[in-house]
């Protein structure tokens, strides 16, 4: 993509939504369940609440224009109300979202991985 950094923040959620999502669908492809039972677990992980917990794993890891590329997500007026979190939860998952989708379309495969597994460590740990 030409110039990433000129995208509304609504366009980095929508990709790193995407992203985000797959790439959970993806380890829990590894543990060979029926899908439905997958889709459950992927549930548990990819809402509001779970990815603001997540971005705290992360956060103290991040660069200072990954953060500034979170803060952007975060602080992004969207006119969605939260059903099952509360609305800082859904800001903060909204700029993981970001995050995931800027570093995406900059072609940052290997930063991805490298948070995403991060996540998924310290959220198998907890489970």
């Amino acid at each position: 993509m030409e110039n990433v950094n000129l995208l509304s923040p609504s366009v980095l959620c929508f990709v790193g939504d995407a992203v985000y999502g797959l790439l959970v669908r993806e380890k829990l492809a590894e543990i060979n369940r029926p899908s439905g039972e997958l889709h459950k677990l992927s549930v548990v992980m990819v809402n509001a609440t779970a990815q603001a917990k997540a971005y705290k794993i992360i956060e103290p890891l991040l660069t200072e224009k990954e953060e500034a590329i979170f803060k952007r997500g975060r602080n992004f007026h969207t006119s969605n109300t939260p059903k099952h979190s509360t609305a800082g939860e859904y800001h903060t998952a909204t700029g993981l979202e970001c995050l995931f989708g800027f570093l995406y379309l900059v072609g940052e495969k290997e930063r991805i991985k490298e948070i995403f597994n991060m996540i998924w460590e310290e959220s198998r740990n907890e489970a």
